[in-house]
Parts: C-alpha cells; sequence; structure tokens
C-alpha cells in the first residue's frame, strides 16, 4: 500500500479516479492474505494498533475515492 500510495494520490488530486481504483484493486491479493493470515485483534495492544491503523488508511483511501459499500452487489 505505501508502495502504491503516490500513484493513488496522484490519480486522485488529478480527477483520474478510474486510474486511482484500479491501482486500489491491485491490492485485492495482499488484503485477502492479510485478512486470512493475520489475527488484527491481537492480544498485543501495539500489533492490534498498528494492524487497525493499517485497515484505517486503506478504508480511508478507498472511500476517499468511492463509498465502497455503496458498490455491493446485490442477489
Amino acid at each position: 500500500m505505501a508502495r502504491l500510495k503516490p500513484r493513488i494520490d496522484y490519480y486522485f488530486d488529478h480527477g483520474q479516479y478510474g486510474d486511482s481504483l484500479k491501482e486500489l484493486a491491485s491490492l485485492k491479493d495482499p488484503v485477502d492474505t492479510f485478512f486470512n493470515d493475520v489475527m488484527v485483534m491481537d492480544e498485543n495492544p501495539e500489533l492490534r494498533a498498528n494492524r487497525i491503523a493499517l485497515l484505517r488508511e486503506l478504508h480511508g483511501l478507498m472511500n476517499r475515492v468511492a463509498d465502497i459499500s455503496k458498490l455491493a452487489v446485490e442477489k
């Protein structure tokens, strides 16, 4: 995420929201791995705080471009 953030910011700042979303979409596999392999609510408060901060940053990047919750597909 840190590596992609400058490009995401650039695209967003220049109104290239589609490109910004494409960059964010490229994080799918690492984010999936994070949720599958990492215990966010770890007993260690420092680790837990760092992991929550990481998720907060990701949430901020994604929701700056679009309210992702509105993109849910109804069945």
